[in-house]
């Protein structure tokens, strides 16, 4: 009764915010949403900009994270960059990195895999612009904790290019979007998969817990609140144990299945690329399938939207382009190296085009299906995946929608008691009911996020820029002596 009325509530606004937020326009038999296109803009604009960052300054973005070019141990900031690394990462590899690639693959075939990796790519000169801004820009507090993000850079960093008013607009509306679709989809979503996901794995509707979402769900915010009340620092000692497991169960999983089916592995190879620009048998042709991964893409790495550069100003440095370089490896990692393993074990074991034609194949059930061919049991292993997924997305984003609650309402200690007492609140409401609405509401808050992050980064570039040269020219001369 009470999940009807909610959302009878919101379903009339999530249904006009999400037909704006997801417009999309026809382009060669497809269509496009424009804020996926807004986001795949700024990705190739920030690309040329910085005349291929990814490329060049990937060596030195791992020498950073692993400590070889680390000059800032006692640099202002609260975490390492490999934590900063870890937590941003947490709230990107979830269950789209599962889900999204097999959808992808089901709908676009095997070329789909290439274009994500491709969107991969780009999408790190966006985290690099992003991410080194909320470092630049970032504020102490009085007890000694840092905030950053955009909520930050689009505030003072509009204000020094004497666009006080519209950055403090900007500034505002991304902090209230950021509070409210973290909530939603970093908190009840999440909070909601894990639970069907646990339900699933210990009896169905047989389950001791099938009845009683409450009580997961409140033993789910016990565990959420004993990590994220200590904050960024207690958050990023989590995730930076969490996050490696997580890739080694899954990646090491698939490595496994891939290793199996060795001998096929030139010709998925081949799929992937020679379909790329073919698309045979794809509805709409080769520009379908190069929207559907781009928009796959953008939702798993999030680079554009902004969310992941919150965690990264935490980061102990007096060099805001040092984490601008580790940001970059958020998206390697994320769309590069994971959903395109994800897409391997698909092609190489369940993916057949005859079904792709009359549309048997169900891209939700892809990669659970890929991984039985070989491990029956992998099921669960999947389950835990994903409610480690889940719960990790969690913690980081409740660290984004607390920076928001930080900016709007100031760092005060009740300020950050109260936003997680709200989000663990939350986390039991996740698991007791079924808005449908108000997660599609969150949804489009979050994509939101981008129209004025975006923009902001357009402006701010030319600082970026400026940072990098200066920076670049120290870490030359360095090489040199």
């Amino acid at each position: 009764m009470i999940d009807d009325a909610i959302d009878a509530f919101f379903e009339p606004i999530s249904a006009g915010l999400s037909s704006f937020v997801f417009y999309e326009v026809p382009i060669a038999g497809s269509r496009l949403p424009l804020i996926v296109a807004w986001l795949i803009a700024g990705a190739v604009f920030f690309t040329f900009y910085f005349r291929f960052i990814s490329l060049r300054g990937f060596r030195h973005a791992v020498r950073i994270v692993s400590g070889k070019e680390d000059r800032a141990a006692q640099a202002p900031g609260e975490i390492s960059h490999f934590q900063a690394l870890a937590t941003a990462v947490s709230g990107t590899v979830g269950v789209g990195n599962i889900t999204h690639v097999a959808v992808a693959i089901s709908i676009g075939g095997p070329g789909a895999t290439f274009w994500l990796i491709v969107a991969g790519f780009l999408g790190m000169a966006s985290k690099f612009t992003e991410c080194t801004l909320g470092v630049l820009y970032r504020q102490s507090n009085a007890d000694g904790s840092v905030s950053g993000g955009p909520m930050f850079y689009l505030d003072k960093g509009l204000a020094e290019r004497n666009l006080p008013t519209l950055g403090k607009v900007m500034a505002w509306f991304y902090a209230v979007c950021v509070v409210l679709g973290c909530l939603g989809i970093g908190c009840m979503l999440q909070a909601n998969q894990a639970y069907v996901q646990f339900v699933n794995v210990s009896g169905g509707e047989s389950s001791f817990v099938a009845e009683r979402g409450w009580l997961f769900g409140f033993l789910l915010a016990v565990v959420t609140a004993l990590v994220i009340i200590g904050g960024i620092k207690s958050i990023a000692r989590v995730t930076e144990k969490l996050v490696p497991f997580m890739a080694l169960l899954y990646v090491g999983s698939a490595l496994i299945i891939i290793g199996v089916n060795a001998a096929d592995l030139p010709a998925a190879l081949s799929a992937i690329v020679t379909q790329a620009f073919t698309a045979e048998g794809v509805s709409g042709g080769v520009v379908a399938v190069v929207i559907l991964a781009f928009r796959r893409a953008a939702f798993s790495n999030e680079a554009g939207i902004g969310s992941s550069a919150i965690a990264h100003s935490a980061v102990k440095t007096s060099e805001p382009v040092t984490q601008g370089f580790v940001a970059m490896l958020e998206p390697f990692i994320d769309t590069v190296v994971i959903c395109t393993i994800t897409g391997l074990v698909i092609i190489l074991t369940v993916y057949d085009p005859a079904m792709l034609a009359d549309g048997q194949m169900s891209g939700v059930e892809l990669t659970s299906s890929a991984f039985e061919s070989v491990f029956p049991w992998f099921p669960y292993v999947l389950a835990v995946v994903v409610m480690l997924f889940a719960y990790s997305t969690m913690i980081s984003w409740s660290y984004y929608g607390l920076e928001g609650f930080i900016y709007i309402f100031g760092a005060k200690h009740w300020v950050k008691l109260s936003f997680n007492t709200i989000f663990c609140l939350f986390i039991v409401i996740g698991c007791t009911t079924q808005l449908i609405s108000v997660l599609n509401f969150a949804d489009a808050m979050v994509f939101l996020m981008a129209l004025a992050n975006v923009l902001g980064l357009y402006l701010l570039a030319p600082v970026v820029k400026r940072e990098l040269d200066r920076y670049w020219t120290g870490v030359q001369s360095r090489a040199g002596s």
